[in-house]
């Protein structure tokens, strides 16, 4: 087990209509004027953001707004929220909506808090953020769990890459979490967002740098319940104890819980960053199009993690060795994947990359890890330009 240091200072309030509780949370952080960052037109459709809206006047608030937030969120709209968060004197960012507009809050509140200095240059690794407003959070799909996490990731539409950047001091101080604002989504939205989950549970267990016995069982209890509440929400989306306990899992899965006493790998993140970056593709489906491909590449490097997975998550019968039960595991999971109508290769996804478009996507994602990154497999360029030839 290494050591670690956990710490995870966001409120929850989770439940229905938690939503109307943002002006309150808002006031409890100090705010006195509020910028409420969401993505189209569905948010302002649905009466979402008109109740947030009414929730912050009533506590007495200021409120400025700016829409437009979108998968795989933009370096320019970051740029737009910063200009019009200092214009307005804004001292609180209010994130509503996916994780991609958690993330571009958290980005603005970045660039807000020091207008002076280039907020790309964080996600460059160029240099550390030294100020940060607050930001708060109300998710509307269970995914990406940024409104709990430390983590965001920003697309740059100038130069296609699309990188994450981490630092406390970018967590929400709050999340209002209501499980019933999930229910419209599209079944594609919502088996994405469940693959999202797992994915980065799993990018916390597949390690080989230390292990924690009850990490595991916390990791490995998570992944059961969201594979199980996936089938449950494909066949009855308005299942309501089902979408609660995704959203709930979406915020374990990405606080740090499920990663204490290990060291993450984050590889088939990083890969799928490169394909989010190229083809703007959804981020979940992204990543079950490459996780396979990624698993068989590194296995034999990591292979008791792989075959505890496969026995105690997928629950296949053991093989004739440990190198068959890792692949029945694997394959488990492709299965369960496409069970929920996800890709498991690009081809599925929709993309097709050339040669020269995988080799670019490789030396990018090295460059932009660097030189490269995993725990159960380090890779460098050359390894996710095979994974990826894999994949297609």
């Amino acid at each position: 087990m290494l050591d670690f240091v956990y710490h995870v200072p966001t409120k929850i309030v989770f439940g229905r209509k938690a939503e109307e509780k943002a002006g309150e949370l808002c006031r409890e952080c100090g705010a006195h004027r509020v910028l409420l960052h969401y993505g189209g037109r569905s948010a302002q459709a649905s009466g979402l953001i008109g109740r947030v809206r009414d929730s912050l006047e009533r506590a007495g608030l200021g409120c400025v707004e700016l829409g437009g937030a979108v998968p795989n969120p933009r370096l320019s709209k970051v740029r737009e929220g910063r200009d019009l968060a200092l214009r307005e004197c804004v001292d609180l960012i209010l994130g509503v909506g996916g994780g991609s507009a958690i993330d571009s809050a958290k980005a603005i509140a970045y660039a807000a808090a020091e207008p002076g200095k280039d907020v790309w240059e964080l996600f460059a690794r160029r240099r550390k953020a030294e100020g940060c407003l607050p930001v708060g959070a109300i998710p509307t799909i269970a995914a990406a769990g940024s409104e709990m996490s430390n983590s965001c990731v920003i697309s740059n539409d100038a130069t296609g890459e699309k990188r994450s950047y981490n630092d406390d001091i970018a967590r929400p101080r709050f999340a209002a979490m209501d499980p019933e604002l999930t229910m419209t989504l599209p079944a594609w939205q919502t088996a994405s967002g469940c693959a999202d989950i797992l994915m980065h549970t799993m990018e916390r267990y597949f390690t080989n740098g230390g292990n924690m016995d009850l990490t595991d069982a916390l990791a490995e209890g998570l992944l059961r319940t969201v594979m199980r509440c996936a089938l449950i929400l494909r066949d009855d989306p308005h299942d309501y104890d089902a979408r609660a306990e995704v959203m709930w899992a979406g915020s374990l899965s990405h606080n740090g819980l499920t990663g204490c006493g290990c060291r993450s790998d984050f590889a088939s993140h990083m890969i799928e960053h490169e394909l989010g970056g190229m083809f703007d593709v959804t981020h979940g489906a992204g990543l079950t199009a490459v996780w396979g491909s990624w698993a068989r590449y590194v296995f034999r490097n990591c292979l008791p993690r792989f075959e505890k997975f496969a026995l105690r998550v997928m629950e296949v019968e053991p093989g004739a060795g440990a190198e068959e039960t890792a692949l029945r595991g694997i394959a488990a999971m492709e299965g369960f994947f496409r069970s929920i109508g996800l890709p498991v290769d690009l081809e599925g996804l929709g993309v097709s990359p050339t040669d020269g478009q995988i080799e670019q996507m490789a030396r990018s994602a090295a460059e932009g890890a660097g030189g490269g990154k995993g725990s159960a497999m380090f890779l460098r360029g050359p390894d996710i330009a095979a994974i990826l030839r894999m994949a297609r």
